[in-house]
């Protein structure tokens, strides 16, 4: 089983990396991005995952791979 984690920014939190690249694009030529948003991908492998693997990824989000203060998470799970 292969599980993807996406990690970014809560949309109420300031991203100043994302402002900084943001800023770079329309130094580059392109004023025209309104926003970017800066955030971090996981592909997790599971070998022999039982029933509760979804709850356990969702508790190893929850607790490891995010801030759940400052951050939200979508996980998404391939068979």
């Amino acid at each position: 089983m292969k599980a993807r984690v996406t990690v970014m920014p809560k949309k109420s939190v300031l991203d100043p990396q994302g402002v900084a690249v943001r800023n770079a694009i329309a130094t580059h030529g392109f004023p025209q991005v309104q926003s970017v948003r800066i955030g971090k991908v996981m592909e997790i492998e599971i070998e022999g995952a039982g029933a509760d693997a979804e709850a356990r990824l969702h508790d190893i989000c929850t607790d490891l791979l995010s801030n759940p203060v400052i951050e939200d998470y979508v996980l998404e799970i391939e068979a």
